[in-house]
């Protein structure tokens, strides 16, 4: 079910921001692949995933773990299927994800979110979570897009 969620968002998330092209290769069985392996709670409570249902069926996860910087958390992923976006699915799955950080005595969390994804940057900032000044490119998607990291404080 990740992969789907993944894909899914993806392709509505990024219609502006990526190559239609990139976005209708995405492939849900590979990117399932990919991160099923992180769903596992083999590394809980430092690090781990939370998944949200509905119907008994998987909607949102997310995944954190250790960042860089000592005492902090990172959370690499958020994704919801676009249907339950605005329905406060992702902010529960984001206090959740959290309030486990804050449970593996994290004292602070950082994310990446491009620049051009202002929906994403919205949802973050009205949780608390500010830019810190850092940009790289990411060239995962075959172009140099700007990331922005996001922090916030877990005390």
């Amino acid at each position: 079910m990740t992969g789907e969620i993944y894909v899914r968002a993806w392709q509505r998330a990024f219609v502006d921001i990526l190559p239609q092209s990139h976005l209708d290769s995405m492939d849900v069985g590979a990117e399932a692949s990919a991160w099923e392996p992180l769903l596992r709670p083999s590394r809980w409570p430092a690090a781990g995933a939370l998944l949200a249902e509905d119907d008994h069926a998987a909607v949102a996860f997310a995944v954190f773990s250790a960042a860089d910087i000592p005492g902090s958390a990172e959370l690499a992923t958020l994704y919801a299927l676009p249907e339950v976006w605005g329905a406060g699915v992702g902010r529960r799955l984001l206090a959740a994800t959290t309030q486990a950080m804050r449970r593996a005595d994290y004292r602070n969390a950082s994310l990446w979110v491009l620049a051009a994804n202002r929906r994403a940057r919205r949802f973050y900032e009205a949780a608390g979570w500010h830019w810190d000044g850092t940009v790289v490119d990411d060239p995962s998607a075959g172009l140099a897009l700007p990331k922005l990291r996001y922090r916030c404080s877990l005390s």
